[in-house]
């Protein structure tokens, strides 16, 4: 073999550089060319610059929990993350955070490795393989019973409010979407209301319109 094409593995033991070394060249006959010092770190901020489509209070979410996540494994190779480092991240995660919170630390990190599987920079990924450890308590719900959604609707009618206030709770719609929609999308025979867009105000600027894929139904009361 070529110096130039000679592959070198450390481990601490015999089995380890084996193990290594059938996965580097699993992932050399797969077409993957890892730099070599790509890290978890740079695989989530290299993700994250792929959400240009998202909600800005989204992107700000998940910019929080890649923090999280970099101060844990941020500093691991790439090639090298097992599933194991995942489960510690997601178990230190757990201490201090919700379990919806650990959740979706673990979806960033499948979506990430998946965006780095695409661009054929490793071949597994260890995130999808790892379990969601149960977190802290998160805050009680704060959705309305059926007795005060009834509540609501019945105080609403009559209100310049009520359609808006109807759209979003029988239709199951986020209140961004119910302020979006236009009397052409709007079919009062079939009881239907096509979403294809939402309003949301960001902070210090104009309402700004985004696309979205929903569409609900709406049911007048009986």
């Amino acid at each position: 073999m070529a110096a130039g094409n000679r592959i070198t593995v450390r481990g601490r033991t015999k089995t380890e550089v084996k193990d290594k070394l059938r996965a580097r060249h699993t992932e050399l006959a797969a077409g993957v060319r890892t730099p070599a010092n790509y890290t978890v770190e740079q695989c989530l901020k290299d993700w994250l610059e792929t959400l240009n489509t998202q909600a800005e209070s989204t992107i700000t979410g998940y910019q929080i929990m890649v923090r999280h996540l970099v101060e844990l494994i941020g500093n691991v190779k790439l090639v090298e993350l097992k599933v194991r480092d995942v489960g510690f991240a997601l178990g230190e995660l757990a201490k201090r955070l919700s379990t919806r919170s650990v959740r979706l630390a673990r979806m960033i990190l499948i979506q990430a490795i998946r965006n780095a599987m695409v661009n054929d920079l490793v071949v597994r990924n260890v995130a999808d393989l790892a379990a969601v450890p149960t977190g802290k308590p998160g805050r009680p719900s704060r959705s309305l019973n059926l007795e005060q959604a009834l509540a609501v609707l019945d105080a609403a009618q009559g209100e310049r409010l009520w359609p808006y206030v109807a759209v979003s709770m029988l239709g199951g719609i986020r209140t961004e979407e119910a302020r979006a929609p236009r009397w052409s999308e709007v079919d009062l025979e079939a009881g239907t209301v096509a979403v294809y867009r939402s309003v949301r105000r960001a902070r210090c600027s104009r309402a700004k319109e985004r696309p979205t894929e929903a569409k609900a139904d709406i049911y007048s009361p009986s």
